[in-house]
């Protein structure tokens, strides 16, 4: 037991050193000279002696600090999201559950932040982004311990959920720090690199939890986390909170909150994800019954939001158009590469046989290509703007869509890996500028529930293409296969699970390319 946690802290210590070594190298790319005592006075924090007698610090350097503690944010739930797919087979064979009880692990966390998302946003403009951002990571961190400690499926939901409300915080309030820090001719590349720590996230989880399963358990992707979210809590709020601008404004802090909206909301998202995850089990008269519910709250829910002094959802920011179709294409997005992130690691082990540590290594090609291109994608969108940059990426995602149907038994590790990067780079050339097209000219007044909104976008993306993917394939290989659930697929079942699969990633495909002419419609 000593020797696997010793492992776990040198990866976490490694992770941070090279998150911190990262945003050193980002903030000298100019002609500033970055002299030893500003990296050491990050790295040994208050404990530095230059840090003791208040040593100011360029004003070039401020931004980066702040950014530096939004990039651990987003890498920290990212890279738990990307280990929790990895691992959901292994979960499903532990528990011996189905694919519908099983998702649920992921699906509650995106369920929780897709619901409370706007809530967080609200309140991190009446309380400070910056308080809320770190309370959020020391929340998930809690709720990490406590995934790692659970022994059922129910409590493993559970804590997933504490973990959720944590993340949703960091989340609502990061790219408004980033907005508020940041002059806005700096924007679009300060937010192509949270794209890279999104793409960092993404490609070390599935190598990370691969290592782990194999070597420890499952339970283990649970407790890497732990050890750089508490650092960075702790650095953030002695060192950077009380240099964080001030944001919160008079008219926000007297204004009412939206309660029954919030009411209405989480019960219309809770009420698509039952359905999705568990139509099975609904017969003719109950589909019905909830359509005609679902369509009467709907109603309800824009009667509630139009008569609200300070709506949760601002429908009239939705007039906009420009503002509109970012929100959207943003969710279909985010759809498009959830259903791929949560199929093709069943792919990789039912039909293929990977070992698991080799399935981590093969989804890394998509954030891989992430990384790789978000930095120029940011730069690019400085220069030209966001409307050729976002369409062509979704257009990418769905060629890289149609070439993922074509796989096979007999596809190989590169057939794979290729297609994989495609959708890579389809998402990091649409991801940075569609953010920076709605938070560079969003009212100063409006950058907490904007954020709010963006975040929320993604997250109901990732939130449908998690239940699309267990709807679509679960109810394909059902028919298919005679009647049988994923759990008791045995390769002579090969043939049907590829059907799925393909049936599947081409109706994905179809919305990713709705997603592109959308998004050309763009000014």
């Amino acid at each position: 037991m000593v020797p696997a946690i010793k492992r776990l802290l040198l990866l976490s210590a490694l992770q941070v050193l090279f998150l911190f070594f990262f945003a050193r190298i980002e903030s000298a790319k100019g002609s500033y000279p970055v002299h030893r005592g500003h990296i050491d006075s990050i790295f040994l924090g208050p404990f530095h002696p230059f840090v003791l007698i208040s040593m100011p610090q360029p004003e070039f350097l401020r931004p980066w600090r702040f950014f530096f503690m939004v990039a651990i944010g987003v890498f920290l739930s990212t890279m738990d999201s990307s280990m929790v797919n990895v691992a959901l087979p292994g979960m499903m064979r532990h528990f011996d559950t189905t694919l519908a009880q099983t998702e649920w692990v992921a699906l509650i966390y995106l369920l929780t932040i897709t619901t409370t998302l706007l809530v967080w946003g609200r309140l991190s403009d009446r309380f400070g982004k910056g308080r809320m951002y770190l309370l959020g990571m020391l929340v998930f961190t809690v709720g990490s311990v406590a995934c790692y400690l659970t022994t059922t499926l129910s409590a493993l939901v559970f804590c997933r959920f504490v973990q959720a409300c944590g993340a949703s915080m960091m989340m609502s309030s990061g790219p408004a720090i980033i907005k508020t820090v940041f002059p806005v001719h700096q924007l679009g590349r300060a937010l192509g690199l949270i794209g890279v720590a999104t793409s960092i996230g993404l490609m070390s989880g599935p190598v990370i939890s691969g290592f782990l399963i194999r070597y420890f358990s499952w339970r283990a992707i649970f407790l890497v986390t732990v050890p750089v979210s508490l650092t960075c809590f702790a650095l953030g709020w002695f060192l950077l909170l009380s240099d964080l601008p001030a944001t919160a404004s008079r008219w926000t802090r007297k204004s009412c909150f939206d309660w029954a909206g919030l009411l209405i909301w989480t019960v219309l998202i809770t009420m698509a994800v039952l359905a999705a995850s568990h139509h099975a089990a609904l017969s003719g008269w109950m589909v019905a019954g909830f359509g005609v519910s679902f369509c009467s709250l709907l109603l309800l829910f824009k009667w509630v939001e139009e008569r609200a002094v300070e709506p949760l959802l601002p429908l009239a920011m939705f007039r906009d158009r420009q503002y509109a179709i970012a929100m959207t294409s943003a969710a279909l997005s985010f759809l498009v590469l959830f259903v791929v992130l949560i199929l093709t690691p069943f792919y990789l082990d039912y039909v293929l046989r990977l070992a698991v540590d080799r399935i981590g290594l093969m989804m890394t090609a998509v954030p891989l290509a992430v990384c790789v291109l978000s930095p120029l994608s940011g730069r690019l969108y400085d220069r030209m703007g966001a409307r050729i940059l976002t369409t062509s990426g979704l257009a990418l995602c769905c060629f890289s869509l149609l070439a993922l149907s074509f796989l096979d038994q007999q596809s190989g590790p590169i057939d794979i890996a290729w297609r994989l990067s495609l959708l890579g780079a389809g998402q990091a050339l649409f991801l940075s500028p569609n953010s920076a097209s709605v938070l560079a000219n969003v009212d100063p007044q409006r950058i907490g529930i904007t954020s709010g909104m963006l975040a929320t976008a993604r997250n109901m993306g990732m939130l449908a293409g998690v239940a699309l993917a267990g709807l679509v394939f679960g109810k394909m290989f059902f028919w298919l296969s005679g009647g049988l659930d994923v759990k008791e697929f045995s390769m002579e079942h090969s043939a049907a699970f590829i059907q799925s699969l393909r049936m599947s990633f081409a109706l994905t495909a179809l919305l990713a390319f709705i997603g592109a002419l959308l998004s050309s419609r763009r000014a």
